[in-house]
């Protein structure tokens, strides 16, 4: 088991899942409301959730490396472990819809007059972050409902 000064890396890691992915939806929730902000939040909305998506593995991996350290194996471990394989299928899919957001907002400019001006947005940019959106919205409750199992496991 890996560990940082002592401590096992898995509770470490787990606050990049638990701040990053929030945040993105919370983002992607802004860009959705505002679309005259999307091209503005639109891509550091994007760093952070794919941040957290890289994060959710980590946890994972390290997650399994402290479980099997630990002796007797409890219900409540075995069912943050399940409910936490649902997470990374989800943040995967919201990180993809954050970059097609940003694919439909920022499409190649078009050539007028010698010069080249901004392309409008695709009409699918909207549709996409509300999708987005709402995504965001289920991967930060999927994020919740891990951690309270994963919290309710070490405090009980």
């Amino acid at each position: 088991m890996y560990t940082v000064a002592g401590l096992p890396l898995h509770p470490l890691i787990v606050h990049a899942v638990v701040v990053l992915l929030p945040l993105a939806a919370v983002g992607t929730l802004a860009a959705a409301a505002r679309p005259a902000g999307r091209r503005a939040l639109a891509i550091p909305t994007l760093l952070v959730a794919l941040g957290g998506a890289v994060a959710v593995p980590l946890a994972s991996t390290s997650g399994w490396q402290l479980r099997r350290t630990m002796e007797g194996g409890s219900p409540l471990v075995a069912e943050h472990a399940a409910r936490a394989s649902y997470l990374l299928p989800a943040a995967v899919l919201f990180v993809a819809l954050l970059a097609a957001v940003v694919f439909a907002d920022r499409r190649v400019p078009v050539a007028a007059g010698g010069h080249a001006e901004p392309a409008p947005p695709s009409r699918l940019a909207p549709a996409l972050a509300v999708a987005a959106a709402a995504v965001g919205v289920v991967v930060a409750a999927l994020v919740v409902w891990i951690g309270h199992s994963g919290a309710s496991a070490v405090w009980s």
